[in-house]
Formats: C-alpha cells, structure tokens, sequence
C-alpha cells in the first residue's frame, strides 16, 4: 500500500510538472496583464502554481485545471486589490518576451488603457477577451453573476474606447457587435485617425487582446 501511494504521488507530480511548465508562461502574462508588474506577476504566477498543486489531484482530470487556474489567478489578484494593494505605475515597462512587435502603438495604448480599469472591471475585460471565457465562465472564476460580468464589460469596453480616443489618437470606436475578440464585443467600427497621430494600423478596427498582447 506504501508503495503504490508513494508511486500514485510520483505520477501526480510529474503530471503537474509537466502541465505547469506548458502553462507557466501564459499564467505569468495574464498575471502581468492584470498588474502591470513584472515582480507582482510573477507572485500571482507562484500562488497560482502552488494552490494549483495542493488541489491537482482533484482538479487535474479534463479542462478542470484550467478552469481552476483561472479562478486562483484572477480571485487573487482581486483579493490583492481589496488589501490594499495598488499598482504604481514608473512608465517603464519591460518588454514581454514572445510579445510581436508589428503593431507596437496600438499595443502600447491598448495595454496602458486595460491597465487603468478599476481591478475587477479588468480581470473581467481581461477574461472575456484575453482568456475567450464566456460571460458563465467569467462569472464562475470571479465568482460573482453573469448580470455583474455583462455590466463591467460594457463599462469596461466603454473606458477603453474612450481613451484609446484620448490618448491613443483613434476615435471612431462605436463598431457593432457579434464575433469573438475586442472587435466582435464593441470595439469594432470605423476608426478615424486624428491629426498627428501615428499611421493607423491596418487592423485597429478589430482590437483582440488575444492578438495585442501575444497570446
């Protein structure tokens, strides 16, 4: 009995090994993208990974792990927040490896505009449109009802457009709805460049997080 318990644990750590250096990388973006902190990340990324591993021999089976890796991450990011923690913002970023550098404007000033959202209205946004997470499953990994989910997202869309307007030098975001992405919820639309801006990029109308940030 020893020896098969002792074995089974063998086999559920390098099950978890294997799945945590697969998603290593992504939870530390996502975590990044709610911080805007490459330190604060990376403890979001750790407490992630160990409550993952107290918890893998239940959650480890089918899409589970995921699921519960998104609740962890993002409930304690917003728990960090309710504590009194609070992002101070030097204007130096450092660069996100794997990041593609073909569009770095709108990248820029679609990152510094999800960041400047309330905590939850970005870990909703940052749900719905960086993670593809229905507005159920949103409201499963933060906990909170799908009538809370559909209001910050449109408050959250809302802030967006208005300053990508302001301070990103597109105006024109009243796009329509349907399909996935920033786009397909809202962002969508004719964008007019303003005076001085930079050339507009050739798919600003269609503003996925997925495809900004480097997923």
């Amino acid at each position: 009995m020893r020896h098969w318990r002792r074995t089974r644990r063998a086999q559920l750590d390098e099950d978890f090994r294997e799945w945590a250096l697969a998603r290593q990388a992504h939870l530390r973006r996502s975590a990044y993208l709610l911080c805007r902190d490459w330190h604060l990340a990376e403890d979001l990324t750790q407490t992630t990974l160990a409550k993952m591993y107290a918890a893998w021999n239940r959650v480890r089976e089918g899409d589970g792990r995921e699921a519960y890796a998104r609740r962890v991450l993002y409930r304690t990011f917003v728990d960090e927040t309710r504590r009194g923690y609070r992002r101070e913002h030097t204007g130096v970023d450092l660069p996100d490896p794997g990041v593609p550098a073909d569009d770095p404007a709108l990248r820029m000033a679609l990152l510094d505009a999800v960041a400047h959202l309330p905590p939850r209205c970005r870990a909703v946004i940052l749900l719905r449109f960086w993670e593809d997470q229905s507005v159920e499953d949103t409201a499963a990994a933060l906990g909170c009802t799908t009538g809370t989910v559909k209001s910050q997202t449109s408050r959250g869309l809302a802030a967006l457009r208005q300053r990508l307007r302001d301070d990103g030098g597109y105006a024109g975001y009243d796009g329509g709805t349907g399909g996935a992405g920033m786009g397909g919820a809202g962002m969508g639309g004719g964008a007019t460049r303003v005076a001085g801006a930079p050339p507009r990029p050739a798919r600003t109308t269609d503003l996925r997080l997925r495809t900004e940030c480097g997923r």
